[in-house]
């Protein structure tokens, strides 16, 4: 059952002494005053606050009555869902403070519902960030709680669903980091996404039916296009419910295969060759560095990115470096010399792609 704290109190008094210029108290059903804008009279007791509160009815206070603890105004009882909140009394004239002590009373009602609101809230973000540390992390035993935050979240357990991973650019300001958030929301509900979560200090996961992608392909591209510069996209390969820790897996192995000329989002079920050292230990990753790309600098690396992604093109790579083609291919050959691996031979070019990704 909801009770009127001390905060929301003040908010109701403070609210309508602004209005009215008049004081005002809020008394409980024990007829002691728990908040008021005069602060000596918090903690006394008021006597007709209390027969308001034990009769359930407006009581009005005149200048020629004489009661303990009370001033000239009016006592309204205030419920909310047929169940007593507080009495709110406001001092002055009845005739001319009564209209203010309806207004209290709405203010009161409205901050209530207000507060019950972001409760559900919370325990629906509850639930669903349970959810997913029970599904992407393997955290829970507790199988029907599971499966009842599962069933709350739409999730049936029965089909296979996608992984979607969505992180922030860490460099990105605090203001525009809160009017992401925001779009990321909306972003989710335009797909009807119920299940989904926040990992701080930049990850969104999200669990998404493959037909929810198919059917939405296009808002997924213009989404993570529209917003390539502040946030990654990926999705992972398609499992089971209680298998999706494997689908998290492959939408962080697609993360790691981003670059700045990725367009849209990034499927792990479209990762080729990027896949073959996804499993390899950081021993075996520095021995195939070693015989790729340890002899070049980073402006030789940047000049073999650009080469790759204009699928080798001289003219293509030319024109995003800004270079004359004929300096592209001196700069090419240098990296033939110092490495040993020439990139306009396709075997040697695998080797040099290959290690540009494993060095991501």
């Amino acid at each position: 059952m909801f009770k009127i704290d001390r905060t929301l109190a003040a908010q109701v008094v403070n609210t309508v002494k602004d209005v009215c210029g008049q004081d005002v108290n809020f008394i409980n059903q024990s007829g002691i005053i728990f908040s008021s804008t005069d602060p000596e009279r918090i903690g006394t007791f008021h006597e007709i606050g209390h027969q308001a509160a034990l009769t359930g009815e407006t009581i009005e206070v005149r200048a020629d009555d004489n009661f303990h603890g009370t001033r000239m105004g009016i006592n309204l009882p205030v419920y909310y869902n047929q169940t007593f909140m507080a009495v709110i009394g406001i001092t002055g004239q009845p005739d001319e403070v009564r209209k203010y002590a309806h207004l209290a009373e709405r203010i009161t009602h409205l901050l209530i519902r207000e507060r019950e609101l972001n409760t559900i809230s919370r325990n629906q973000a509850d639930k669903r960030h349970f959810a997913m540390e029970a599904l992407i992390h393997q955290t829970s035993a507790n199988m029907d709680y599971l499966n009842a935050c599962l069933k709350e979240c739409g999730i049936n357990i029965t089909q296979k669903y996608r992984i979607l991973l969505i992180r922030a650019a860490a460099e990105s300001p605090s203001d525009n980091l809160s009017l992401l958030e925001q779009k990321i929301h909306q972003f989710f509900e335009m797909l009807s996404i119920r299940l989904y979560t926040f990992y701080y200090p930049n990850e969104y996961v999200a669990v998404v039916l493959p037909s929810q992608l198919e059917h939405n392909a296009y808002i997924l591209e213009r989404f993570a296009k529209d917003h390539q510069i502040s946030l990654k996209m990926t999705v992972g390969k398609m499992t089971s419910v209680y298998q999706l820790c494997d689908s998290y897996q492959t939408a962080v192995t697609a993360m790691k295969h981003f670059s700045i000329q990725t367009e849209g989002y990034i499927c792990f079920d479209d990762l080729g060759l990027e896949l073959i050292f996804s499993g390899l230990n950081p021993l075996e990753k520095a021995e195939f560095l070693s015989k790729t790309l340890s002899t070049l600098d980073e402006n030789e690396r940047h000049l073999l990115t650009a080469y790759f992604e204009n699928d080798m093109s001289l003219s293509g790579t030319s024109r995003q470096l800004f270079i004359h083609k004929n300096t592209l291919q001196y700069k090419l050959n240098h990296i033939f010399k110092k490495s040993g691996l020439n990139p306009r031979a396709f075997r040697d070019a695998v080797m040099l792609y290959l290690g540009l990704n494993l060095a991501k």
